[in-house]
């Protein structure tokens, strides 16, 4: 693999606005040998040398002067300077220029130095915004140790449940073991001394005084805390000296030292890989303009704070000490497994059962439909009766595994075009699926749904098997009732952090607004309202199960008042979801935009309960309503999506589409607009009521479904790279954990 994709592929995708543009340095490379091509077929291919000629015109500030040996010897000359925002500035003197290619040599050194002041510049300004958070990481240590000390001290005067607290700072160097966590990370943190007098020598009361100014964090919301914020009552909580709460102050800091040891590694990775192009691109400058300027410019980087700084380095072996000492018992080998990052291999059993299942469920498709032309199904007599009852149960696999393959499929371009979804999603490290579990997943489930659809046919039509007709309306049931246990199973199979990841955000889209609303909470109750009709199976089978119409075949659901409000009810609970979420952001955020997001959910509400009047009770009243809301909803929806969700047709830009793009063709942006807006008129169909004389009514519906689930999984693409864009805009490339200790000062300082 060439440098030039290596150094993209190696990249921080949110921070790659901050890296050396070596694309752009190539092309200047690029003009320059095309200028000698051109001179050397003109036959005027001249080597002068100029007299000390400067491209930025900034010669005269410099009072160093240069010997003729200097001169000779040297190609460029770097002058560091220091800006008014107090970061180092470098410019280049070119002191032999030669006259092919002399303004493409002296594009490409302005371009060299900006490129490097920026990179130089980024990378103080975060170092420094970790020497910070260092600090602050020391007073968390400070006040864990001296948790630790009061709970391993319990005959001391006071009682467990008093607020109380201490200063590691303070504390006598034996009880410390010598240093604090500031001083051995070689950070200077000024001491809280009181009296001017040595905090060393204070007695022990007086050195615990830290956890008197210090309360728990909560840091996992529940419906209780929420309740608390609205009456204004306070979250923090006085410090209980329990073995309970410590081991979820060390779980809690725990995390916070993997992301900080994190960010120290990508800062050390980005030092690197700029370096090592500059050194690329500058190896190439010499081979093309047959110069020797790439040694002078390299101790010109040598020596900048981009790769003479060593904070880096030392924050990181000072942060794996203290893990392995005080979150992995000192066991080095498990404590760097857990600081370090788990590369995922793909494995070649994955691939191989994802397309053993592939096979299996394209054979079986094939199967079924040999089947039913063979036997005639569709003529027969219990036709009409099997489409209103079987069909219903078995279309919901087929809206799950619909979903799951495109989820898939969105997971497979996401990483094509280097959307980083992990981050945004916040999924634990190394536990993210990928495209070929997603898929082995679906087609597993949708070989399983195929042959319980085969068994119950083969069942219900062989004359031998009459008698097990009730087992043969069970299985379904059980179909469901596997997923459903495989779903909550406790074990670690079938990627257990994945499962539990999605059941908590579910249940949080459930809880809704009683949660604080994160991006996987408002994704996935998006991708619920795609979902619908699989939400209705669902209901269909509680009523066909639940009241015993699987003995005889026979639905009496939809004469049911029950069944019947319950039908707008489901149809209801995703919108609803999304409309409260919308409403939590608009109080907690004072964000505006969320109010109109908040409507859009409720004119689909709206929507969604006439047309469900309409298919029910028929009518002019019901139809007119269902189509000025449906197409209200419908304008609001799609203008919503293509403006705000996706980022596009903002007037700034020259296409009408956003100023960065991640996929190369600008017709891809154009067409799903208008696949967008076709898909969403897909409700015209409940309205019109058009059907088609050969499909069955629950067909049609299951149709109508499908396209809602593939416009949703179009949707997700463009809504999730919108989303990757703002972080690379704000170079947020990592979350933010919270602190398990508040300190008393900090509150008033925010305050």
């Amino acid at each position: 693999m060439k440098f030039g994709k290596e150094y993209v592929s190696q990249m921080i995708p949110e921070w790659q606005q901050a890296y050396m543009d070596y694309t752009c340095l190539k092309t200047i490379l690029r003009e320059i040998k095309t200028s000698q091509k051109r001179s050397e077929s003109q036959g005027v291919l001249k080597r002068k040398l100029s007299g000390r000629r400067n491209f930025s015109g900034l010669t005269k500030r410099y009072s160093r002067t240069f010997s003729s040996r200097d001169l000779e010897n040297h190609d460029i000359m770097v002058h560091a300077t220091t800006g008014d925002d107090g970061f180092e500035k470098y410019e280049t003197t070119i002191l032999k220029v030669s006259e092919v290619g002399r303004e493409s040599e002296l594009v490409f050194f302005k371009t060299l130095d900006l490129e490097f002041d920026k990179v130089n510049r980024f990378y103080r300004s975060n170092v420094e915004e970790l020497v910070k958070e260092a600090v602050v990481l020391n007073r968390q240590m400070d006040a864990l140790i001296a948790y630790r000390i009061k709970l391993d001290q319990p005959s001391t005067s006071w009682s467990c449940s008093e607020t109380v607290s201490v200063d590691i700072n303070a504390l006598d160097s034996k009880e410390q073991k010598g240093k604090t966590l500031a001083e051995e990370m070689g950070i200077k943190v000024e001491e809280n001394v009181s009296n001017g007098g040595d905090s060393t020598k204070e007695t022990a009361p007086e050195a615990l005084s830290v956890l008197d100014r210090i309360r728990l964090n909560k840091n996992q919301e529940n419906p209780l805390s929420t309740i608390r914020n609205v009456l204004k009552l306070s979250n923090k909580e006085d410090i209980k000296f329990t073995k309970e709460n410590l081991k979820k102050i060390e779980e809690r800091l725990k995390n916070v030292f993997i992301e900080f040891y994190r960010k120290l590694r990508h800062l050390k990775n980005y030092s690197f890989l700029n370096t090592l192009a500059i050194s690329k691109i500058m190896k190439k400058y010499d081979k093309i303009a047959l110069r020797n300027a790439a040694k002078l410019y390299m101790e010109m980087v040598d020596k900048s704070y981009l790769t003479s700084s060593d904070e880096i380095n030392k924050l990181m072996l000072r942060v794996e000490s203290i893990f392995v000492e005080h979150f992995a018992g000192s066991n080095r080998s498990k404590g760097m497994n857990l600081l370090r990052p788990k590369v995922t291999k793909e494995k070649h059993r994955i691939t191989f059962s994802t397309g053993f299942f592939v096979g299996c469920t394209v054979s079986l498709v094939i199967a079924l439909g040999l089947f039913i032309h063979a036997r005639n199904i569709m003529g027969a007599v219990g036709h009409k009766l099997y489409m209103e009852t079987m069909f219903p149960l078995y279309s919901l696999f087929a809206f799950v595994v619909l979903h799951m393959i495109m989820y898939a499929s969105n997971i497979y371009f996401w990483k094509r075009y280097r959307v980083n979804y992990p981050f945004i999603f916040g999924f634990k490290e190394g536990t993210e699926l990928g495209y070929g579990h997603v898929l082995l997943l679906s087609f597993g489930l949708g070989t399983l749904a195929l042959c319980a659809v085969l068994v119950n046919m083969d069942m219900e039509m062989d004359p031998n098997t009459n008698d097990y007709k009730t087992i043969t309306e069970l299985v379904p049931l059980f179909v469901v009732a596997l997923v459903i246990a495989i779903s909550v199973c406790p074990f670690n199979i079938f990627y257990r952090s994945s499962r539990f990841f999605f059941l908590m955000v579910l249940f949080r889209c459930i809880a809704a607004p009683l949660y604080k609303v994160n991006l996987p909470d408002f994704f996935l109750a998006d991708q619920l309202t795609s979902q619908v009709q699989a939400l209705r199976s669902l209901e269909f089978y509680i009523c066909y199960y639940g009241w015993g119409d699987f003995k005889q075949r026979q639905s009496t659901c939809k004469s049911s008042d029950v069944y019947s409000t319950f039908y707008f009810i489901v149809a209801v609970i995703p919108y609803w979801s999304r409309f409260l979420q919308c409403v939590r952001r608009l109080i907690e955020e004072k964000d505006v935009s969320q109010g109109f997001n908040a409507l859009k959910y409720l004119l689909t509400i709206v929507a969604v309960c006439l047309r469900t009047a309409f298919s029910i009770n028929r009518g002019n009243d019901w139809k007119i309503a269902a189509w000025v809301f449906s197409g209200l909803a419908t304008f609001y929806g799609t203008y919503w999506d293509i403006v705000y969700d996706w980022g596009l047709l903002h007037r700034p830009s020259q296409s009408w589409l956003r100023e960065k793009l991640l996929v190369p063709h600008k017709s891809v942006y154009y067409v799903a607009m208008v696949v967008n807006v076709v898909l969403r008129l897909a409700w015209l169909q409940t309205v019109l009521d058009f059907n088609i004389s050969f499909l069955h009514r629950e067909t049609m519906v299951a149709l109508i479904a499908i396209l809602e689930i593939i416009r949703r999984g179009i949707w997700n693409f463009f809504r999730l790279e919108n989303e990757h864009l703002n972080n690379v805009g704000k170079f947020r490339a990592f979350k933010s954990v919270p602190l398990p200790f508040n300190y008393d000062e900090e509150e008033d300082r925010d305050s």
